[in-house]
This record gives structure tokens, C-alpha cells and sequence, in this order.
């Protein structure tokens, strides 16, 4: 027999409420459910409650679930502010000095991210994920971009990522890169409608639960922009650095100057800009266009005294390799367009920054 909402919902409502009003599920504290089968998943959510209490309560609602017959796994992501956040600040964006940290067995973390969406990233992240570990390095790839995960489709990775105690999140595997999104947690047609503190907590849970074990390098694929999920991974994990990525055009330009400023003011260096879409060669006759424009990122790089780590054409095979789950450095690994990626990743080695 099938678990039910109403079955579910009924079991947490036996959970009395920290605050006194009530249980956890009258009291709005339960989020985001979703049942797939015998798993269930939500969010817990205390707006006024310490690490340990909310902890607490998560175990009390998975022993509460537990005794429900069909339910086999029960998955609870816990997300506390510990304090009301302050009145806008346009200054106030660096970290505090002792909140950066570094992450246990990580030798090296780096961010890519991008002003705007579109300019392809994600894409340049997993390549670049694939690139490194083919060059001998330990990688990790967190696919931070909740709102449109992609990364478990370009990696050509599906199925759940097991918790042995409900805490621990153990990561998926592919092209010698090991991955966790929350693209892993929801189906792949399910909007993820989160708001900032729920979201803060998932990141951090990605960041801080799943066991990375011993990396060289972490890379973390940002969404676009400089939102919440920027700040707070440069609140709490020291970032060796951030690559950013653009395309020539001065729309893109002009929002990857903001994602710029944003790593600046946060203290968190910028090891180089990649110019992505740089050129497009025709399959046919082999005239080469510049769609996006030229030579914006070299000149921005140029202003900015950082280097330009690669000039990535438009090509087709990189956009069928990403969808089809293998990206060109593995599937293709003989391909000018894969050995563009490899030149980045050995740039990075050589300057040990990965």
C-alpha cells in the first residue's frame, strides 16, 4: 500500500513544536515534501532555533517516519538562520574575518561562475571537471546552481546519493569526477521552489555533509549573477579563487564586471576570465564568424592584469557531448575542442591552483 501525504503529515504532527505552537507541521516548520515510493523528503525549517535543536527535532521526525510501513528512506534537510538578517547595506558584503573555513581534505576550491546565465558555465565546469581529472587530479564537482541544476545531465549521472545515517550524504561518480547536486534530490522535471534561508542550508549541507574525501580540487559550478548562494559559499568556505566565464558580446561583458566586483569586495581572487562562443567555424566550408563578437574577455583580462585561460569556440560536438552525458574531454578526448579544455586544466596545475 502506497504512503500517503495525509499518513505522513500525521506522524509530524505528533512532534510538539519548540516554540509552543503547536507541532512542527501546524507551526509551518515542515517544507518542501515530496514522497517518490518509500522515500520521503523535506525540508525542516526553524527560524529561531540553534543547530542542535533543529538536529533534534530532524531525528525525531525521521524515528516518526520510520514506523510508517512502506517508508524506506527518509531524507530531512534542517535550515536555521541564527539571526535576523540586518537592514540593507550596499557596503557591507565582505565576510566576517572568521567565517571562510576550509573544507576537511580538500587541498584546493574553486568557483565558476558567470554575470549572467546563458554563456555556457556549467558546461565549461563539467569539461573542465573532466579535464583535471584526466590530468591525474582528485576532483570534486558541486553543482551549487539549485534553481537549474545541470550538472547530473552532463555528467551522465542518475540515481539518489545514499545516507548511510541520515547526515552523512555520500556523492556519485562518473569520469573520474566526484559530483552532488540537488538536481540529485528532485526529479529532473520538478521546479525547485526554495527561498533564501531554506536554500542557505541545502548549499551548506552540500558543502559541509557529503563526503568529498581527499580532493585536489573542488570545483563549485555558481549560478549566474551574484546572489545568496555566491555570498554564502564565500561567507563559508575559503575559496582559492574564481574563474569567470563570458561570452564576447558587451551584455555579457557588462554582468560579468558585476560578478567580478562581487568576488573583489569579497576578498576572493580571480584567477582568470574564459571567453566562451569566442568563434564558430562552419562544418561546411570552414569560414570562421565571430556570432558573439571578439575580444571583449581578452581586453577585460587585459584591464584586469589576470590571465585569459582559453578563447572556447561555439561547436556543436561540445553541445551534443553535454547533452548525451559525456562531455567532449571524455568522449572526445583526441578533439581540438577537448584539448582547448585540457590547456586550462594544465594552466591551473602549473600555477597550483588545482
Amino acid at each position: 500500500m502506497a504512503v500517503t501525504r495525509k499518513q505522513i503529515l500525521a506522524a509530524l504532527g505528533g512532534i510538539d513544536a519548540p516554540s509552543g505552537g503547536g507541532d512542527i507541521v501546524s507551526a509551518g516548520m515542515v517544507r518542501a515534501l515530496v514522497i517518490e515510493g518509500g522515500r520521503v523528503r523535506f525540508v525542516l525549517e526553524g527560524a529561531s532555533l540553534g543547530g542542535a535543536a533543529l538536529e533534534a527535532l530532524a531525528g525525531a521526525a525521521r524515528e516518526a517516519l520510520a514506523r510508517i510501513e512502506g517508508i524506506d528512506e527518509v531524507s530531512v534537510v534542517t535550515t536555521a538562520p541564527t539571526a535576523p538578517a540586518p537592514p540593507p547595506d550596499l557596503q557591507a558584503t565582505r565576510p566576517a574575518a572568521s567565517g571562510p573555513q576550509r573544507l576537511p581534505g580538500v587541498a584546493h576550491v574553486v568557483a565558476i561562475a558567470s554575470g549572467k546565465g546563458g554563456v555556457g558555465k556549467s558546461t565549461v565546469s563539467s569539461n573542465l571537471a573532466v579535464a583535471l581529472a584526466a590530468e591525474g587530479r582528485r576532483v570534486g564537482l558541486l553543482d551549487a546552481d539549485v534553481f537549474g541544476p545541470s550538472q547530473p545531465r552532463m555528467l551522465g549521472v542518475s540515481g539518489r546519493p545514499a545516507s548511510p545515517d541520515g547526515k552523512i550524504i555520500l556523492p556519485l561518480r562518473n569520469h573520474g569526477v566526484t559530483m552532488m547536486s540537488i538536481g540529485l534530490m528532485t526529479a529532473e522535471d520538478e521546479a525547485v521552489i526554495w527561498r533564501g534561508p531554506m536554500l542557505m542550508g541545502a548549499l551548506q549541507q552540500m558543502l559541509t555533509q557529503v563526503q568529498w574525501g581527499e580532493l585536489d580540487v573542488l570545483l563549485v559550478d555558481l549560478p549566474p549573477g551574484t546572489g545568496d548562494v555566491q555570498m554564502t559559499l564565500a561567507q563559508k568556505v575559503r575559496l582559492d579563487g574564481a574563474i569567470i566565464v563570458s561570452t564576447p558580446q558587451d551584455v555579457a561583458l557588462l554582468d560579468a564586471r558585476k560578478g567580478i566586483d562581487m568576488f573583489a569586495r569579497m576578498d576572493v581572487p580571480i584567477l582568470g576570465l574564459i571567453e566562451n562562443m569566442s568563434t564558430h567555424i562552419c562544418s561546411q566550408c570552414g569560414h570562421e564568424e565571430h556570432t558573439f563578437g571578439h575580444g571583449g574577455v581578452r581586453a577585460q583580462a587585459a584591464r584586469m592584469g589576470v590571465p585569459l585561460l582559453a578563447e572556447l569556440p561555439l561547436h556543436l560536438d561540445i553541445r551534443l557531448a553535454s547533452d548525451g552525458g559525456a562531455p567532449i574531454v571524455a568522449s572526445n578526448p583526441d578533439s581540438p575542442q577537448a584539448r582547448a579544455f585540457r590547456d586550462i586544466a594544465r594552466r591551473l596545475i602549473e600555477a597550483g591552483q588545482a
